[in-house]
């Protein structure tokens, strides 16, 4: 393998938009028979702004020039608090490599960007989703599992 990861540009639009529909379809056990055509056009107009803004960051794995993994991080502050005085937060997201490259570290060393891109910026208060195929993954890395969370979910 010559593994290169790559920073995602603007121009990467097509491939950070395709990967995310891939990622959802996979997380949601969807076939390709669900209409994914307004979340496909949603996310590729937030990866148009935030790639932009500089509140997304996205990393694209390749073994020479073929794709083969990718992982995101978004970026945003809330009110502080005393866990977090800076009010800065990050989730990750997208975490995503093709299967005949997996356990091979590319997603872990893809976490390790990200997570270094989010101390860079001065954000310690990093998030994100976990699948149960990417949970030991993560807790590998250190994330814990949160208990004081909850989420209102539309009826």
């Amino acid at each position: 393998m010559n593994l290169i990861y790559k920073r995602a540009t603007i121009e990467d639009l097509e491939i950070l938009t395709k990967t995310r529909i891939e990622v959802l379809r996979s997380a949601n056990k969807l076939d390709l028979s669900v209409d994914m055509s307004n979340v496909e056009t949603e996310t590729y107009n937030y990866y148009k702004k935030s790639l932009c803004d500089g509140t997304h960051i996205a990393y694209l794995v390749f073994d020479n020039d073929i794709f083969i993994g990718a992982g995101g991080v978004s970026f945003y502050t809330v009110m502080p608090t005393y866990h977090n005085p800076s009010g800065k937060k990050a989730y990750i997201m997208n975490m995503y490599t093709i299967p005949k490259y997996r356990r091979n570290g590319i997603a872990y060393h893809t976490l390790d960007l990200l997570v270094k891109d989010c101390k860079s910026r001065g954000v310690d208060c990093i998030t994100l989703e976990a699948t149960e195929m990417g949970r030991p993954l993560y807790q590998k890395y250190g994330f814990i599992p949160l208990n004081n969370e909850m989420e209102l979910l539309k009826n």
